[in-house]
């Protein structure tokens, strides 16, 4: 069913947008990204001109800060596991044990000295074992990394992405960051829209379905809980540009194009129905 909306101004909008993969090409290194100045003043001018914008990333919240300096938005950081509302209000959900941390930085550091063109990120809370150096070691990371889960169970779980597989904060969802902003001011009232490219933007993909928004995928093909499509990051940058200048026109061609996207919802991987992909013993 095409989403029907409601408003066509920019002010009737929660726009929430993914990062990586999304408003920024995927890099080698995650300390590789720059951001540009002209999509830094075009997210300044959209919050400006009466946009309500957050950023929901699997970044934490001071990596996204030092991204978009001196721009700040509100943002949820680590899949959801922390936020910082428009008001500046930070809240977190309880961190996992520095026992567990330590055990799961151990043996991914372990993994990736064994195997050239692996690398670790340490996001303090969590932990990334990033291959995109060395693809075929896909089936050797996963298997380990559910190894490592199994152990871990209750405080990280496992999360895969494009190229990297992550021990995150157990219950965090990108789902439960975008309901907690659309009952604060700004966002509360308005019409959610979720851009997001990964597997971790689809429970959020379903939130913003359930409340009638509007939701898109970064992607040319991939099965997805999204309505619509954008193919790549240029065009999301291109629908942002549309957005600044036509509010009604990039909006209506958001909801048009839930048509165009097929939600092969049964066919996702359990992480991408909603539900956190969970290592099995």
């Amino acid at each position: 069913m095409a989403t029907i909306v409601r408003s066509e101004k920019l002010s009737s909008i929660a726009l929430f947008l993914d990062v990586d993969g999304t408003l920024l090409e995927i890099a080698a290194a995650p300390q590789s990204v720059s951001v540009s100045g002209e999509l830094r003043e075009r997210l300044r001018t959209l919050s400006l001109g009466g946009g309500a914008i957050a950023l929901v990333s699997g970044r934490a919240i001071t990596d996204l800060d030092a991204l978009f300096a001196p721009l700040t938005l509100p943002s949820a950081g680590l899949h959801g596991f922390e936020r910082r509302s428009a008001a500046g209000v930070y809240r977190r959900r309880t961190p996992p044990s520095a026992a567990a941390l330590e055990a799961a930085r151990e043996a991914m550091s372990h993994l990736a000295r064994a195997h050239p063109g692996l690398f670790v990120e340490d996001k303090h809370f969590a932990l990334a074992l990033h291959y995109r150096g060395a693809p075929q070691l896909e089936d050797t990371v996963v298997a380990a990394m559910k190894g490592i889960a199994t152990n871990l169970e209750g405080e990280l779980e496992l999360q895969r992405g494009k190229m990297v597989v992550e021990m995150r904060p157990a219950g965090a969802t990108k789902a439960e960051a975008v309901a907690a902003f659309l009952a604060e001011a700004p966002f509360a009232g308005r019409l959610p829209v979720f851009i997001g490219d990964d597997l971790t933007d689809e429970p959020a993909f379903e939130l913003v379905n359930r409340l009638n928004g509007l939701s898109a995928v970064v992607s040319a093909a991939r099965p997805s809980a999204a309505r619509a499509r954008l193919p790549d990051v240029a065009a999301v940058h291109g629908w942002l540009a549309e957005l600044q200048a036509e509010p009604a026109a990039a909006l209506r061609r958001l909801s048009a194009r839930e048509q165009a996207a097929t939600a092969c919802h049964d066919s996702l991987p359990p992480a991408a129905r909603g539900s956190r992909l969970r290592s099995q013993a």
